[in-house]
């Protein structure tokens, strides 16, 4: 038995899991949130209770060292020796990385010449991976990139028609993310399926307040939603999805904004933000869309089409489909979308039973047994996805 931290870092959050392996059973599991701001909050479950504490956080070594502390204090180790190997969460591997690696001074500077990639986010995650390092520098840690599962794109899925040189020269090409949850999802669906999956044709809904579908044929990525950055495919919370490009010139031309504000509107107040004008959280535009508002009503049906067209084209992508997974806040608890999302799709062998469908937050399957093409809600798990390549690469 070993344990291992599956560590998470943004630019001001670090969320994190301490998980027993190979059992995968979740011995603490926490946020750190408002790092380097005001009132910044520790929060930590273990043992059944949950910890909160508001104390001053300056930066991610600060959250380190507490986080550690608090692991200690509350006995979830009973020293840092108890700890196995950290995994780590990164957001873009480009093409370098197919798989997750063993983290080398080589290995974290080679992730540093891909930040221009993913600039938003792979500073923060090197970060972490830096201040973990000075924690705990004989504990071997492992980087897994939510990039590395859509690696098995061919190329007639992942260039764009834009001069060849681009790619060439710039690495402009579609990457996909969420690669770690697609790839947990699969799996398990594989295993409630009890087929190889090597023999399914899997389309996977990763639906949250960042949303992408995926196309995993034989357990690979054959296609998936979001592109050169994650503001690519289906509307989502506050991110316009998919847009004719020539919009962006336009836009800045009515309303005088430069490229980087009008990028800021499609992915911060865009989506079912912009469409419903009130809000990006989907159970407040449920909310409002039961008493009638016509906006919310419409954020909806335009989040719900976005989904239900790609699940049409991947399905003749794959020469047909074995089953839907539905994944992530959204995709495993609104019952109202997932409903919209497959309206119609009894054509190609989609039958959900309705009284099945009002499961939330539970792994199930929610077709009706005849239903050729089976729908599956699964809860995510990409901190095990972490867990597991942290004990595979580090041979522990």
């Amino acid at each position: 038995m070993v344990k291992i931290i599956a560590i998470n870092a943004g630019s001001s959050s670090l969320k994190f899991q301490l998980l027993q392996m190979p059992e995968e059973e979740v011995i603490a599991k926490g946020l750190i949130e408002r790092i380097g701001l005001k009132d910044p909050i520790f929060s930590m479950t273990t043992n059944g209770e949950k910890i909160e504490l508001i104390q001053s956080i300056q930066n991610h070594q600060d959250a380190v060292k507490i986080l550690l502390h608090m692991l200690i204090e509350q006995k979830a180790v009973s020293s840092l020796d108890d700890i196995d190997g950290i995994g780590h969460r990164l957001v873009h591997g480009g093409e370098d990385f197919s798989d997750s690696v063993l983290i080398t001074e080589e290995a974290i500077a080679h992730f540093e010449k891909l930040s221009d990639l993913a600039p938003l986010h792979n500073p923060a995650n090197i970060t972490g991976i830096k201040e973990f390092q000075k924690a705990l520098p004989q504990v071997p840690a492992v980087a897994v990139f939510d990039t590395a599962f859509h690696q098995t794109m061919p190329e007639s899925s992942f260039l764009y028609s834009i001069p060849y040189d681009y790619y060439k020269k710039y690495g402009i090409r579609k990457y996909g993310f969420h690669g770690t949850s697609h790839k947990y999802v699969s799996g398990r669906a594989a295993e409630l399926l009890n087929r190889p999956i090597e023999s399914i044709r899997l389309i996977s809904c990763h639906l949250g307040n960042g949303a992408s579908i995926a196309a995993i044929d034989g357990g690979q990525s054959i296609d998936t939603s979001m592109g050169f950055t994650p503001l690519a495919g289906v509307t989502m919370g506050t991110r316009s999805g998919n847009l004719d490009p020539a919009l962006i010139p336009f836009i800045m031309e009515k309303t005088d904004k430069s490229a980087e504000e009008v990028l800021d509107v499609l992915n911060k107040k865009s989506g079912m933000l912009g469409v419903s004008g009130f809000s990006s959280d989907l159970r407040d535009i449920e909310v409002e869309a039961s008493q009638g508002n016509p906006r919310a009503q419409l954020a909806l049906d335009v989040f719900a089409s976005r989904i239900h067209k790609y699940i049409g084209s991947y399905a003749a992508r794959m020469n047909g489909v074995d089953a839907i997974i539905f994944t992530a806040g959204i995709g495993e608890n609104s019952d109202v979308i997932r409903e919209k999302v497959l309206a119609g799709l009894q054509f190609m062998g989609v039958y959900v039973d309705p009284d099945l469908n009002k499961i939330r937050g539970k792994e199930a399957f929610i077709s009706y047994p005849h239903s050729p093409v089976k729908v599956i809600v699964i809860p995510t798990n990409e901190e095990v996805m972490i867990a597991r390549d942290t004990v595979r690469l580090a041979n522990l």
